[in-house]
């Protein structure tokens, strides 16, 4: 495999992400939750470029969740083995447990997430890394945000970085990164990807699968259609919150 090709650009926003929120720094032990998917594909390629150029020193191992159906892992397996990461598969009675705790009509995408980083913590902590690193873009803020608004009724979204509960931290290198540069990372490398990334949701008939997500993507493709800028206008949004011009009482000047 040649060494794969990474645009300028993303290595550049990726670049200022890191600098700007200090993800990763001199002696950190990275886990890299890697699905095998695009997204995943591409980080596990910019952590190992960061590795050899970056003018400071860290470790970066990457692993796979096995959900207990089996999947499609030895494509993963080589991509690490060309980049030279160190590579392990997890299997874990997720899809078991989602068997047996679902409801009739729900959709478990969230619960599967979380029993999923709940793997990962696991096996963050076991091995003495002090941050995990995930795959998200800014598409996936920006549906995530959406749909907390239109579903949940909440302003939420995903930060680059944040501590979970057992002290570990998150990181989201990629968080300023479109999906569509992903995609064309992934078609000018010509890099093999598993048709469904080893995803639970891929194993439900079609009439079980969530529709908020692909509404919500639907809907964010038709405002973009609209106003080109719109995910460099959403992208700013981000990082320039105005806390007290809601209603949330914790943020509200106070008057008396």
């Amino acid at each position: 495999m040649n060494a794969p090709t990474i645009s300028k650009k993303i290595l550049s926003i990726v670049g200022k992400t890191n600098a700007q929120y200090n993800l990763i720094q001199e002696g950190d032990k990275v886990l890299l939750g890697l699905s095998g998917g695009k997204d995943s594909i591409l980080l596990a390629t910019i952590l190992a470029h960061m590795r050899a150029h970056a003018p400071f020193k860290f470790e970066v191992k990457a692993v796979t969740v096995d959900y207990g159906r089996g999947g499609e892992y030895e494509y993963i397996f080589e991509y690490c083995k060309e980049l030279n990461i160190p590579y392990e598969l997890y299997r874990t009675d997720i899809y078991k447990i989602l068997e047996e705790h679902k409801r009739e009509g729900s959709v478990y995408c969230s619960f599967c997430s979380r029993m999923r980083r709940g793997a990962l913590y696991t096996k963050a902590l076991e091995g003495g890394f002090n941050k995990l690193a995930l795959a998200h873009h800014l598409d996936d803020a920006a549906e995530s945000f959406f749909m907390n608004l239109t579903y949940n009724g909440a302003l939420r979204s995903m930060p680059p970085r944040y501590r979970a509960q057992n002290g570990l931290g998150v990181i989201r290198p990629l968080i300023f990164v479109r999906e569509r540069q992903i995609i064309d990372f992934i078609t000018h490398n010509n890099i093999y990807i598993a048709p469904d990334c080893n995803c639970p949701i891929n194993w439900l008939d079609d009439d079980k699968r969530p529709f908020a997500r692909a509404n919500t993507k639907e809907f964010l493709a038709q405002l973009e259609s609209k106003n080109p800028d719109f995910f460099k206008s959403l992208k700013n949004a981000f990082t320039h919150l105005h806390t007290n011009s809601f209603c949330d009482e914790r943020f509200l000047d106070s008057i008396i």
